[in-house]
């Protein structure tokens, strides 16, 4: 069994969560970020934490069996090959890479060398989506026909990368994973509002085989916050809506649309809510990629997954730039 001590590399906007998670469960050994208020801002109040300005430096302790990276996008290629050039196991924040040659190679260079490798696609650890895969594959929704998601705020507003690559990597991993395959084709269409060519906000329609659809708007220049997944079967309908608190955040709408001598009805019936577990999605994830790294278990977001959902994004940045739809010929 494989110890796993972890550094976590970036300590900004969301790796303050990471340390702050990695260490409650007692797997945290060092801090790394270049930004030394960053640095001190991350690891005060977590006594006895090593303190490194180079990830090549904290790759370097021998005490440090893993790393968690949440540095911009850009960086996550050659961060996440050094790391595993190292002998260390890998979590990478989404999306993965920006490019699939960087992402293969990673997941090449993991699997070579049987280190853990997983992307933070923190939604498929959220306790109310784990439900609701289970809810779907029950059956009580029956055929899945479409699905709908939204992930809108007023801001953070990004300078480099657009609204599709920082909020979209969410939704198009809990779609891969309901529909469980990629889909064939895809139409992205963008708007810059305030940086040329930072698109501010995009739509995006995925194309199944067999006929299944799914669409994602994403936007950080909406009125108010809207986290909604919406799955619709020809049994009944379900509201992933994260924004809600508690119990409304999952909801079943069970009613029936049929047709009756050449007409449509429709059956509308009282919401009834899915029951889920109320624990931190985080710090499952992070309890995760910690087991996984001491079993040698595979992640339910390992490399494979982040290819596949950094293959689709990749297709819609293709889109969004051409204005035409663009098939998707990358499959891991």
């Amino acid at each position: 069994m494989r110890e796993a001590r972890v550094a976590v590399v970036g300590a900004g906007y969301w790796g303050k969560n990471l340390v702050r998670n990695f260490h409650q469960l007692g797997a945290l050994v060092a801090v790394c970020d270049q930004d030394d208020a960053a640095l001190q801002r991350a690891a005060s109040g977590y006594s006895g934490l090593r303190r490194y300005h180079l990830m090549a430096d904290a790759i370097a302790d021998p005490d440090v069996t893993a790393v968690a990276i949440a540095t911009p996008a850009e960086s996550h290629g050659r961060l996440a090959q050094a790391a595993l050039a190292a002998g260390k196991a890998v979590y990478i924040e989404k999306p993965m890479c920006l490019e699939l040659d960087d992402a293969r190679a990673i997941d090449a260079m993991a699997r070579e060398r049987r280190l853990t490798l997983m992307v933070g696609h923190l939604l498929l650890y959220h306790p109310a989506f784990v439900a609701l895969e289970r809810f779907i594959a029950g059956g009580r929704l029956g055929d899945i026909r479409y699905v709908y998601s939204t992930r809108a705020s007023l801001g953070r507003i990004r300078r480099e990368e657009n609204a599709l690559w920082s909020f979209a990597p969410h939704d198009v991993s809990m779609i891969l994973k309901l529909f469980g395959e990629l889909p064939d084709r895809v139409v992205s269409n963008g708007a810059v509002q305030l940086r040329p060519p930072v698109a501010d906000t995009s739509l995006t329609h995925l194309s199944f085989p067999g006929g299944r659809q799914a669409h994602i708007f994403v936007s950080w220049l909406h009125p108010f916050k809207e986290h909604r997944l919406v799955v619709v079967g020809d049994r009944g309908m379900a509201v992933f809506d994260d924004v809600r608190p508690g119990a409304e955040k999952l909801t079943h709408y069970p009613h029936i649309v049929s047709w009756e001598g050449g007409f449509p009805t429709v059956e509308e019936a009282a919401a009834v809510p899915i029951p889920f577990t109320k624990d931190e999605p985080l710090r499952i994830e992070c309890q995760h990629f910690v087991d996984c790294v001491q079993t040698g278990a595979t992640p339910r977001s390992g490399g494979r997954e982040g290819i596949r959902v950094l293959s689709v994004l990749v297709a819609c940045q293709r889109s969004l730039a051409s204005g035409q739809p663009v098939g998707i010929d990358d499959h891991p």
